[in-house]
């Protein structure tokens, strides 16, 4: 690992366990993105509901040299319920966002030429 990555727990108790996955999605990032230079996740307790159970806001950015990426998922609905289910889609969004980039850092991205107006 050769980047910072910084993760915060507001209105919560830190769990190892989630800190644990965290560090595990960021590490995969590396894997499509080596030069990444640090990673910055923020873990929010919205609120508790007795009812609906509670919610979290999962915020988290990437920066490469030259550029920098930002994702952000919160629970609410039934398939963010759980704070682990957030994060992974977090950095499943981040992952796409990186990739596109880097295909057009590369020339990977086929550019259509116009046709001639008349």
């Amino acid at each position: 690992m050769s980047f910072l990555i910084e993760v915060s727990f507001l209105d919560m108790r830190p769990s190892k366990a989630l800190y644990e996955d965290i560090s595990r999605h960021a590490l995969q990032l590396e894997h499509f993105a080596p030069t990444l230079t640090d990673c910055r996740i923020t873990v929010r307790h919205t609120e508790a509901r007795h009812r609906t159970g509670n919610h979290y806001r999962v915020l988290a950015r990437v920066s490469l040299p030259g550029a920098q990426f930002e994702a952000r998922r919160e629970t609410g609905n039934d398939t963010h319920a759980d704070v682990h289910v957030a994060v992974r889609d977090t950095f499943a969004a981040l992952r796409r966002q990186l990739q596109d980039f880097l295909q057009v850092r590369r020339g990977e991205v086929k550019h259509h030429e116009r046709p001639d107006a008349r």
